[in-house]
């Protein structure tokens, strides 16, 4: 009978990267929601590249871990951000037609279900996370309301309440660092 041994893990944490990708480029897409500034290829390159990629390889880097919880999230919105830089450069360069209003209120709909259900598994994890995640919830659903009735008010709010979300997974993410540098919680989570 072949005896298995435990290995220890010695990889880095690749959450803090996904959490930072997310969150600067939550910030900066709801600081244009916010009315500060046009959506620009600054907005779209963060999307396509922090956002996106650097949110799906800390999601395979998870993977590598065998968490389920943080693979699941990662990739899902790296490709989040992948999808919604396609469905606004898409139909600029004749690749189909830009979606229907009613469209982009069911996919934001189906994102915020998507959130909230993954909301849910951070009851059993971390307060910092718990927020992160409930107050994407509220954003993918004011956004949805946002469209829904054509509100620019109600999508100024969904930007600022985006801004907290954003800056929320910021912390997470360098709270993640900063503890693991001083081995020991100097930023409670």
């Amino acid at each position: 009978m072949k005896q298995e041994i435990a290995q220890q893990d010695l990889t880095a944490n690749p959450a803090p990267l996904g959490l930072m990708g997310f969150g600067m480029t939550t910030v900066l897409l709801n600081l244009h929601n916010t009315g500060l500034f046009t959506l620009g290829t600054m907005i779209l390159a963060m999307g396509v590249f922090y956002g996106g990629i650097a949110q799906v390889i800390a999601g395979i880097m998870e993977w590598k871990k065998g968490n389920t919880f943080a693979t699941t999230a990662f990739i899902s919105y790296g490709f989040f951000w992948l999808t919604l830089v396609g469905l606004i450069v898409m139909p600029k360069h004749g690749l189909g037609t830009a979606p229907e209003n009613s469209a982009m209120v069911a996919f934001l709909i189906m994102w915020g279900i998507f959130t909230g259900v993954l909301f849910i598994g951070t009851l059993k994890l971390s307060r910092a996370l718990q927020f992160v995640f409930g107050s994407l919830t509220i954003l993918f659903f004011l956004l949805a309301i946002g469209d829904y009735m054509q509100s620019d008010t109600i999508k100024h709010i969904a930007g600022y309440e985006g801004i907290v979300c954003g800056l929320s997974a910021i912390y997470t993410g360098l709270a993640q660092v900063i503890n693991e540098v001083y081995e020991k919680d100097l930023l409670p989570l």
